[in-house]
């Protein structure tokens, strides 16, 4: 039988990524640099908890999403809940497991992600991969185009000195798994609103060519300790996309180097 490192080199080296994690005795190690590299290139998510330098840096529930994917395939029903924020260099262990819960926890039994699936799998490298992208890149954006109106409709707004947006939860149910190619489309959003927090449902499709093949939601938890300030928010939105810009506008020149 491959020991557990052999395992994680073999699934996760077929993949893009690398970059993003090491490993250590078995364990995935993900650092400050390597989490905020993905947040910004793979998914143009500029959420400043995932700045090398917030005090409350955490890993995007992304990469963990991406890692688990990738180690575990694609099921027909899946569930992720985070229930911790993961930091800098904290090891994980992705068990070699064909159980339907799965819990990531550090190497003290802290869980900090659980999965649960069920019915049909795909193993499948090139539709995972593709999938995994489109996810991402739809989940990264969800900033400010989609979260902005829901919170203006609402009359809320976050601390705009202090963000507290947390991944929460994401599922996804698959009619079928008989498809290569599967990509996300945008379905209405919704929110809901409860004293000083806010719980946002981003509601997808997804679809292989013109079929609608499964369903998803992503859910996200916002603290929104007051009434929404238009001018406020829209200086925080334009500063956001001008740092946004700017990195990717130099990642861009810097690749073409």
């Amino acid at each position: 039988m491959l020991k557990l490192l052999d395992t994680l080199k073999l699934v996760m080296n077929t993949m893009f990524l690398n970059k993003f994690y090491d490993i250590h005795d078995g364990n995935i190690s993900i650092a400050a640099e390597q989490a905020s590299m993905f947040a910004k290139e793979i998914a143009h998510d500029f959420n400043p908890l995932h700045d090398v330098d917030a005090k409350r840096f955490c890993i995007p529930g992304d990469l963990l999403f991406s890692l688990a994917l990738n180690k575990y395939g694609l099921s027909q029903n899946m569930n992720f809940t985070f229930s911790g924020m993961v930091g800098h260099g904290i090891l994980l262990n992705f068990p070699d497991t064909d159980e339907d819960k799965i819990d990531i926890n550090d190497n003290q039994g802290k869980t900090y992600l659980q999965i649960e699936r069920s019915g049909a799998k795909s193993l499948d490298s090139a539709l995972i991969e593709g999938f995994t992208r489109d996810y991402v890149a739809f989940s990264g954006q969800n900033f400010p185009c989609v979260l902005v109106p829901l919170l203006a409709r609402e009359n809320v707004m976050f601390n705009i000195n202090r963000p507290l947006v947390i991944y929460e939860s994401m599922t996804l149910s698959f009619q079928h798994l008989n498809f290569s190619v599967a990509s996300i489309e945008m379905l209405e959003p919704k929110i809901d609103v409860n004293g000083k927090r806010a719980t946002a449902f981003l509601h997808f499709q997804i679809k292989s060519g013109d079929n609608v093949v499964g369903y998803g939601f992503k859910k996200l938890a916002i603290s929104v300790p007051s009434n929404y300030e238009a001018e406020p928010m829209q200086a925080f939105v334009e500063e956001y996309l001008v740092r946004k810009n700017s990195y990717l506008g130099n990642l861009s020149i810097a690749n073409k180097l």
